[in-house]
């Protein structure tokens, strides 16, 4: 049994795992290249690092699973979350960092939503009493926004399909919960590298880094938010409570809003602000009842 100690460890790894996923929409904002070469380049400079990672970390440079599915699993979920990003990075070419990050973790909603459509999982007490408050919270946000006005609620619709996508990423990775959280990390990352060359290839725009700058804002990418941000999250999320881990994952939409205001002078309205609040409080009840619904059947 963890000790109090080691769970606030844990907490704290999470919590700043989040956070450093919070600035994943900071340089994507910060770019130059096409929404759809980001991604690419996010996943292709990870990849080296993550060898490395798991040199120190297990002395060997080969990512062994303890089931060959488990390659044809993060495949499918890798797809989705190619899928995800694609629609993620495009969406705030039009609509705003914070609504697009916090509408895109609106995803557990839609997790809930699959399990019970595709494995017949129960849909907790609180799940109605979560979807009603986190969309509350979001419909709010738009529309004090206004961004249904200036056309840009294009945007915000993108951003609940990437959410969509982002749920079904995060029910297959859930399926996998016995493998080591760094091959999983490194195969997603993998097969998300192949994919988003498609949209890349497609989307057109600048697709090649011109600068020492732009390398720079897309490796900071690669290594803060898709290696240093996702493990810590895969290594601490399952060692703590749902509550916790609830909280603590909030830093990033939390992070992404800040940051947005301080760099971006994206400044949210006093309206705004309380909505933020209210879909975060939905996606925060939404994130404890999946997980202790996944807990309870396993």
């Amino acid at each position: 049994m963890e000790s109090n100690f080691q769970r606030t460890n844990y907490f704290i790894l999470l919590a700043f795992g989040a956070m450093l996923i919070g600035f994943a929409p900071i340089f994507v904002e910060l770019s130059s290249l096409s929404p759809f070469a980001i991604g690419f380049y996010r996943m292709f400079l990870t990849i080296p690092f993550l060898f490395a990672v798991n040199y120190a970390v297990n002395k060997r440079f080969s990512f062994k699973v303890n089931n060959k599915r488990t390659i044809l699993y993060a495949a499918f979920a890798s797809l989705a979350f190619t899928t995800d990003l694609t629609l993620w990075h495009f969406s705030m070419t039009i609509t705003s960092i914070s609504n697009a990050t916090i509408i895109v973790n609106s995803a557990p909603i839609f997790v809930a939503i699959l399990s019970f459509i595709i494995f017949k999982e129960k849909l907790s007490k609180g799940f109605l009493l979560s979807f009603v408050i986190t969309y509350t919270g979001i419909i709010g946000l738009i529309y004090f926004s206004n961004n249904y006005i200036n056309g840009k609620v294009l945007g915000d619709i993108l951003c609940l399909v990437a959410a969509f996508f982002y749920g079904i990423y995060l029910l297959i990775i859930a399926k996998l919960g016995k493998e080591n959280s760094l091959n999983i990390i490194f195969y997603t990352t993998f097969f998300c590298c192949i994919f988003s060359v498609i949209p890349m290839v497609i989307g057109g725009g600048i697709i090649f880094p011109t600068s020492n700058t732009e390398w720079l804002n897309l490796i900071l990418l690669a290594i803060l938010c898709q290696l240093g941000g996702q493990y810590f999250i895969t290594h601490a999320i399952g060692k703590i409570s749902a509550s916790s881990g609830s909280i603590g994952l909030l830093m990033q939409p939390i992070t992404a809003t800040i940051l947005a205001a301080i760099i971006f002078n994206q400044i949210l309205n006093t309206a705004q602000i309380i909505f933020v609040f209210v879909a975060m409080f939905g996606i925060y009840l939404a994130r404890i009842n999946l997980s202790n619904t996944q807990r309870n059947q396993t």
